[in-house]
């Protein structure tokens, strides 16, 4: 695979291709941030601003990764979002002298990327849509490329299988976010995911044998 790849090269003295390397991972880590950022943080904080200084922490402490593969690379790069985001919450909310208590729970900040993340790996995108993904979706190298699917696809249809499938929202509240009748969203959500299959699709007749 490419970024496996790009990572012995980087681990054998490549320096010039971490960024590259990083930046493959750009997609996967904005999508796990969205589904951390909700609407009491959605005004303080951008998805692409925590990914930014994810990415920028990485480049600068890459020297403290030890891992050599890239299950280990997306594992320590999560680490570093999560990191950043408690930041975030501490600087800006706790210097408001708010009770963050009941707005947002530093503990469970961690725990619910976790969750995020293994259901991305996990294949659940799928999991109310009859048959199981296909194994080259199952795959756990594949949460990446499906982050990369989604990040293709309009906004709307991106948010609504975010919002349905990766912070588990029902249909009303979806709505209600989204300022649709729960009808119009569950359609809206039907099409998304009948894009996502046959993008999926596509994307394994095409991938290398």
């Amino acid at each position: 695979m490419p970024s496996e790849r790009l990572l012995r090269e980087v681990r054998g003295g490549k320096a010039e291709l971490l960024g590259p390397l990083l930046d493959s991972y750009r997609n996967y880590l904005r999508l796990l941030a969205t589904t951390q950022i909700d609407g009491k943080l959605q005004a303080r904080i951008s998805a692409s601003d925590l990914v930014q200084e994810t990415m920028l922490g990485a480049y600068r402490d890459f020297e403290q990764f030890r891992g050599d593969s890239e299950r280990q690379l997306l594992a320590w790069l999560r680490q570093i979002l999560i990191n950043r985001l408690h930041v975030f919450v501490q600087k800006q909310v706790l210097s408001q002298k708010r009770d963050v208590r009941r707005e947002i729970s530093l503990d469970d900040l961690g725990g619910a990327l976790a969750r995020s993340t293994a259901n991305l790996q996990a294949g659940l995108l799928l999991a109310d849509q009859g048959p199981s993904p296909s194994a080259q979706v199952m795959r756990r190298e594949n949460a990446v490329r499906l982050a990369d699917l989604l990040a293709e696809m309009s906004p709307n249809y991106r948010e609504v299988i975010v919002l349905r499938n990766l912070r588990g929202l029902s249909f009303d509240e979806i709505a209600e976010q989204m300022g649709r009748s729960s009808g119009a969203v569950r359609m809206l959500w039907l099409r998304a995911i009948d894009q996502l299959r046959e993008r999926m699709e596509t994307d394994e007749r095409e991938a290398p044998a």
